[in-house]
């Protein structure tokens, strides 16, 4: 078979474009640790209650400057505890799951934004650096009451 100067231009410039992308997305991915927002811990939705840390669903300080909020997500609210009141310049360790159908996780003017799945812990760190009252909304349409789906968190001095 016999390729024309311009198809074999054509099919070099193609080959080299597909591996340079590929090495762009290759090192991209490893080499400056890209990863999901979630790691692969599993929980079962119907049990969700009554497995730590969702059984008491809240802040708690892990240490001087860490804290863990674990909220459940259900049927258009978000279960955090009372009040999710957090300080300014901490890292907090956010932990989520579902116990219906696919939420989404997002605090407004952050870059916090999760997929909550049934099944699934979604785990995402963030350390805020201004105080304030942050919305926290769900971007996946849940069902008929889905514009009712937000709750705040209180960022304290």
């Amino acid at each position: 078979m016999h390729l024309h100067k311009y198809e074999k231009i054509w099919l070099v410039f193609g080959t080299v474009c597909l591996i340079a992308f590929l090495s762009i997305v290759g090192v991209n991915a490893f080499a400056h640790d890209h990863t999901p927002a979630g790691g692969i811990h599993t929980i079962d939705p119907e049990k969700v209650r009554e497995t730590a840390p969702f059984n008491e669903p809240g802040v708690k300080q892990l240490d001087d400057d860490t804290y863990q909020a674990a909220i459940v997500a259900s049927a258009f609210a978000y279960d955090g505890g009372e009040t999710l009141e957090v300080p300014v310049g901490k890292e907090i360790i956010f932990k989520i799951t579902s116990t219906d159908v696919v939420h989404s996780f997002t605090i407004d003017n952050t870059n916090v934004n999760m997929m909550v799945v049934p099944g699934q812990v979604t785990t995402k760190a963030y350390t805020f650096k201004e105080p304030g009252t942050y919305l926290i909304i769900c971007n996946e349409y849940c069902g008929t009451g889905h514009h009712f789906m937000y709750t705040e968190i209180e960022v304290t001095e």
